[in-house]
This record gives structure tokens, C-alpha cells and sequence, in this order.
């Protein structure tokens, strides 16, 4: 499988699998510009939000959840991304959105140096291929293109992301008890971390 960041001019990094490195396999992260989202676009998101949050995904939503919330939860952001105050990368392989992940440049004037990295999600098909990661580090390019040099995100306490964000370099700022509850509803810990760019 092959990674590739068009829109962020970018060196492509590639995953090797086994001697095959067909266009049939390319992921593709990119950046959707001004909102440019189609129906089938917003369905695949709506789909993926839909079955992150049912596999108990700790991104702000519990059940019950369905289609019809995940797709009004898209909709309502499209503002946003038309006017720049959010950022939406996707990653698609064979054309299909397998993961996201938002960036919220918009602050108040004493943070315009900071951003906060929002909803990063894979849809549970595409998971352990490097796809959350792609999408940190192509998010990252996005930031300093905006002229950021902090991001600051959240994450549940001891989760598979707080690790992966600790590998990128993230540092713990803190973490907060009983902060969100999670889809079986209990209440959660979360972990606030950082990144200097």
C-alpha cells in the first residue's frame, strides 16, 4: 500500500506489502478545500462516524447513534470548512473515506499561533494500516502552512491514540478525571497533550 499526500506537496511515504505496490492500493490524504464535500463524501463520512462510535470510539458521541445523527453532525461543520475555520483532511483508499481528522485554526487573538486537533478517526476496516498516523503528520504540514506552532488535542487516558500521538512527539500537558463518558456509559479520563511545531 502506498501513501500519498497530493494537495500538501509533500514527499510520498510508502508502506511496503509484500511486493506489491499496485494504484489499486494508494491512500490518498488530502485536504478538502472549502467545504467541497459531495453526498456520497458526506455518507462515507457519516458511515465511518456511525461505526467508530458503535466499536466505542471516544469521539464525543454515545449511543444510541445512528446514520442520521453522524450525517447531521457532517453537515453542520460544512460552514466551518467553507470559511476556513476548521481544516478537514481525508484519507481515501480506492477512492473511498477511510479516515478524517479536523483542524480547528479559528481562536481568539492572544492563540492565533495555536490549533486544535479534532476528530481524528479511521473507519474500523482501514485501522493498524498507518492511516491515523498519515493523517497526524499531513495535519501537522496543514498547521504550519497556517502558520501555527502549537496544536493542542485530547484524547481518553490509556488509549491506543494516546500512544500514537506520544510517538509523534506530543507531550502530556495533563489529564482530567471522569471527563467523557464513553459508549458504555462510563466516565472516562481524558489526556490533554501538546506539540511545539
Amino acid at each position: 500500500m502506498r501513501l500519498s499526500f497530493p494537495d500538501l506537496n509533500i514527499l510520498q511515504p510508502v508502506i511496503p506489502e509484500a511486493n506489491s505496490m499496485s494504484k489499486q492500493n494508494e491512500v490518498v490524504v488530502s485536504e478538502v478545500c472549502d467545504g467541497a464535500l459531495s453526498a456520497d463524501d458526506l455518507n462515507q463520512l457519516a458511515e465511518m462516524l456511525d461505526q467508530a462510535v458503535a466499536q466505542g470510539a471516544s469521539i464525543g458521541f454515545i449511543p444510541p447513534f445512528g446514520h442520521q445523527q453522524a450525517l447531521a453532525f457532517w453537515l453542520k461543520l460544512i460552514p466551518a470548512f467553507t470559511s476556513g475555520e476548521r481544516r478537514l483532511l481525508v484519507a481515501r483508499l480506492n477512492g473511498k473515506i477511510i479516515g478524517t481528522v479536523q483542524l480547528a485554526v479559528s481562536q481568539p487573538a492572544n492563540g492565533i499561533h495555536r490549533a486544535d486537533v479534532n476528530k481524528l478517526m479511521v473507519h474500523p476496516d482501514a485501522r493498524r494500516l498507518g492511516i491515523a498516523r498519515s493523517l497526524m503528520v499531513a495535519i501537522e504540514l496543514v498547521a504550519r502552512s497556517a502558520g501555527k506552532t502549537l496544536l493542542v488535542l485530547d484524547t481518553i487516558s490509556g488509549g491506543a491514540a494516546e500512544s500514537l500521538y506520544t510517538s509523534l512527539g506530543y507531550e502530556i500537558s495533563g489529564r482530567i478525571p471522569a471527563y467523557a463518558m464513553s459508549t458504555d456509559g462510563e466516565l472516562e479520563p481524558t489526556t490533554v497533550m501538546y506539540k511545539i511545531l
